[in-house]
């Protein structure tokens, strides 16, 4: 509420007492015939429109305690569940055909980067707005969800053996199974951090602008094992991209109705991604590493539809949908083409970075339920 329509308030206010004081003052009068009571006194006032119609009551915000409060602060936690969708098409295991030079690329496939899926993982997200003057509001908001993971693992097709699983990478590095009837296996695994300072405004009595800063934090693992009798990873490569940029958004009430409510969210911006990798590669069953960082401009978009249902005066339960989509980041199975490895033990072995691959998008969207309070 800004300042003049908090001084319409007021005036509002002050008019209401004065006529219910001359209404209550006419009340206790005594009537001058107390049959006919032509001039109405000492009749029941007639209801307002609103009063009379309980539909007109409902649209008009009329959720039954009395009058509104005015908190100063408004606290929400939910739980959100997101489901995470995309990634990039790398082969992982392929097959050669037996006693048959390895020749990258006419291997039959067995595994690709894009056959994981990761489902649903869940966490936690803390909201805090304090209501300022004049219409102008500070909101802080964090979530994390680090439970996304996925593995899958292949074993040899039954064919004529030797039957090898063949994992390949840039430079001369071939990673193949101990002997003819072993899997192997890979896991994928994503961590998703959040931080929001904005601040809010009413635009409109339906919509409530918003502008801020925003960190975001995307954490993936990539790695390949030959189990069960090598536990430790021949591949591991890890990514980091930190999002740091200005959002702006907009936030609109689609629809009021007593103590429900509909809420429409966008918002968008474009951050500078501070992103890094690093792989650990086992040649001849020593590890050697490399890393690689950029920074490039990256984009973050976020849509939600929040229902809301006023359980008390302060206290409401919430439950929705949201998504949000980032593009420009560096996604793990994307850095195994810019990883070349060389040589032979013990002389002349490297394992080097020829860049690192940040151009890649991921989309995460689910379902979100929890508790708002005021106060």
């Amino acid at each position: 509420m800004n300042c003049h329509q908090w001084y319409g308030t007021v005036l509002c206010a002050i008019l209401v007492l004065s006529t219910s004081s001359a209404v209550a003052l006419g009340q206790t009068a005594p009537a001058t015939d107390g049959v006919m009571g032509g001039n109405g006194e000492g009749l029941a006032p007639a209801p307002t429109e609103a009063a009379a119609d309980p539909v007109l009551g409902a649209e008009l915000g009329d959720a039954g305690f009395g009058p509104p409060c005015s908190p100063r602060w408004t606290a929400s936690a939910d739980f959100i569940l997101f489901d995470r969708v995309g990634g990039v098409n790398q082969a992982l295991v392929s097959t050669y055909p037996p006693h048959s030079p390895l020749v990258l690329g006419t291997g039959t496939e067995r595994l690709n980067s894009s056959d994981f899926n990761q489902g649903y993982s869940g966490g936690p997200r803390l909201d805090l707005i304090r209501h300022g003057d004049c219409g102008y509001d500070l909101e802080l908001s964090y979530f994390q969800i680090d439970g996304w993971n996925s593995s899958k693992s292949v074993g040899p097709d039954g064919g004529q053996l030797p039957n090898w699983l063949v994992f390949a990478a840039p430079g001369d590095f071939v990673q193949t199974t101990d002997y003819p009837d072993q899997a192997m296996a890979w896991s994928y695994a994503t961590r998703l951090y959040n931080a929001e300072l904005n601040v809010r405004w009413e635009l409109c009595s339906r919509v409530t602008m918003l502008a801020g800063f925003r960190w975001v934090n995307l954490l993936e693992d990539l790695q390949g094992t030959l189990p069960p009798e090598r536990a430790a990873p021949f591949w591991d490569t890890k990514t980091r991209n930190d999002l740091y940029g200005i959002q702006i958004g907009e936030e609109w009430k689609v629809l009021n109705y007593g103590r429900f409510s509909l809420d429409g969210l966008v918002k968008a911006g474009i951050f500078d991604n501070s992103a890094g990798e690093k792989t650990a590669v086992s040649i001849y069953r020593v590890m050697y590493d490399e890393s690689a960082s950029t920074n490039q401009a990256a984009f973050l978009g976020e849509i939600a539809l929040r229902c809301k249902y006023q359980l008390t005066e302060r206290l409401s339960l919430k439950a929705g949908y949201e998504a949000i989509w980032l593009q420009g980041v560096a996604l793990a199975p994307a850095q195994i083409p810019q990883t070349l490895s060389h040589g032979t033990p013990p002389t002349d072995v490297y394992v080097q970075a020829l860049g690192i691959d940040s151009g890649s998008g991921v989309f995460f969207h689910g379902a979100t339920v929890g508790l708002e309070y005021a106060f």
